[in-house]
């Protein structure tokens, strides 16, 4: 029992650590071109980017109370914020698409330089295609708090890329790929030899979507370039 109970202790304080890792990476990389653009002097924001950054913003906030509702035992109140939760990923969705097939079609700052814009919107559809795989997945095993734990966690990791892509430190984007789909890629890993270490095996979904993950990173840089993606993406923004 004791345990068992050092055990919760833990992952209580894993999580609270993740939740505010999320949301400061979160800061960094979105606070000049969006919280603080007024004081920045960065571009104004069409109405559908500006909406799809309120809705990343309250998805960031609904992650960090939920895991304080965990941690502080009020799971009642945890699962019936959970359905507002459904209803913000769906919106999330609805939106991210149009928003990143509109980024494709009429240019945005957020295209790495010397990237072709049909060809980056691979990267923004996977990260949401990823986060329904996970968040779907964490709906479907929500009656199981060990799964359903990890595959928020996963949801977290899974949209970090586009914040750490955007934080302004020259020396950090030269690193390109490596720096915003590598840095996930490596808390993803410390946390599965972190509770590989606490339980003593390998959390097999942990280890799948991690591997998930990864292998998606490998995809979109694959396909970005290559002219069966160049095609698909010049189609899918004659929807926008």
């Amino acid at each position: 029992m004791d345990a068992t109970i050092e055990r919760r202790a833990f992952d209580r304080r894993l999580y609270k650590a993740a939740a505010i890792l999320f949301a400061l990476i979160v800061l960094a990389g979105f606070g000049r071109t969006y919280y603080l653009k007024g004081l920045s002097g960065a571009p104004p924001l069409n109405g559908l980017v500006h909406l799809h950054g309120l809705l990343m913003t309250a998805w960031v906030a609904l992650f960090a109370t939920q895991v304080g509702l965990i941690s502080s035992r009020r799971v009642h109140l945890h699962r019936q914020l959970g359905y507002a939760g459904v209803a913000l990923a769906v919106l999330v969705v609805l939106v991210g698409v149009p928003t990143a097939m509109r980024a494709a079609k009429y240019g945005s700052p957020s295209t790495p330089p010397g990237v072709a814009p049909l060809g980056f919107m691979i990267v923004p559809l996977f990260d949401l295609l990823m986060f329904v795989l996970f968040f779907g997945a964490a709906i479907y095993h929500r009656r199981r708090p060990a799964v359903h734990k990890i595959l928020m966690l996963l949801t977290a990791i899974n949209f970090l890329p586009p914040a750490l892509a955007r934080i302004p430190i020259p020396s950090l984007q030269a690193f390109g790929p490596l720096w915003f789909f590598g840095v996930p890629t490596a808390l993803a890993l410390l946390c599965l030899g972190v509770d590989a270490r606490r339980s003593g095996h390998v959390n097999r979904w942990l280890a799948g979507g991690t591997a998930l993950l990864v292998v998606s990173y490998g995809v979109r840089l694959a396909l970005m370039t290559t002219a069966a993606w160049m095609t698909m993406a010049a189609w899918l923004t004659t929807f926008v």
